[in-house]
């Protein structure tokens, strides 16, 4: 519980934290477990690997506590640490999906048309419609698990995690249009799969 008077910012907490004060860092780890698990969970796709990357990305944050020199947010470099430790854990273990989204992008003809008749471009939109929503729900969990990874970390700290797309360009760091281009392309790779749901093909 925060002290009336006493800064308990996280730059705060982590300067306190990088001098020796492990409250202040247990204060950072009760304030943040439950997002970086979160975040960590959507990045791995397994709760047993979300566990271990919070584990591994709070060892990471204690150890290099004393380099952090407060030029961006705490939440935003801790974010990348967490990021980081997720995506490593995932490739450590080889669950790379044999499926692929990339067939869900849309076509186009030679003349830059899109090929799909006006019908199959609707039929994403009727998704919702059409599936019963806590089915919907849960292909769209799977449908992001089978996101390649680099589409997958910026559209998660994106659209999921709600960073902005600044903060997700200085999580991953890339220039924000290399973000908003990653999270249109998951987008339509999402839109396409569910759309695929109807029974239409992109």
């Amino acid at each position: 519980m925060a002290v009336p008077g006493v800064d308990t910012s996280d730059e705060t907490l982590a300067g306190r934290a990088a001098a020796g004060d492990e409250p202040a860092f247990e204060a950072l780890v009760i304030r943040y477990q439950a997002r970086v698990f979160r975040l960590a969970r959507r990045l791995t796709g397994e709760d047993g690997d979300a566990q271990d990357a919070l584990q591994d990305a709070f060892l990471q944050v204690h150890r290099h506590l004393p380099s952090f020199r407060g030029e961006a947010r705490f939440s935003t470099w801790l974010y990348r640490i967490a990021t980081n430790a997720a995506l490593m854990l995932r490739r450590a273990r080889a669950r790379r999906p044999a499926e692929s989204l990339e067939e869900f992008l849309p076509r186009f003809d030679g003349e830059g048309r899109h090929a799909a008749t006006p019908a199959e471009l609707r039929a994403p939109c009727r998704v919702e419609e059409t599936l019963d929503r806590q089915l919907l729900a849960e292909r769209a969990r799977a449908g992001i698990d089978l996101l390649p990874d680099l589409y997958r970390e910026a559209f998660v700290l994106r659209d999921l995690e709600e960073l902005s797309t600044a903060d997700v360009a200085e999580v991953l760091g890339v220039e924000p249009a290399a973000v908003r281009q990653r999270v249109h392309r998951a987008r339509l790779m999402l839109r396409g799969y569910l759309g695929a749901l109807t029974g239409v093909k992109p």
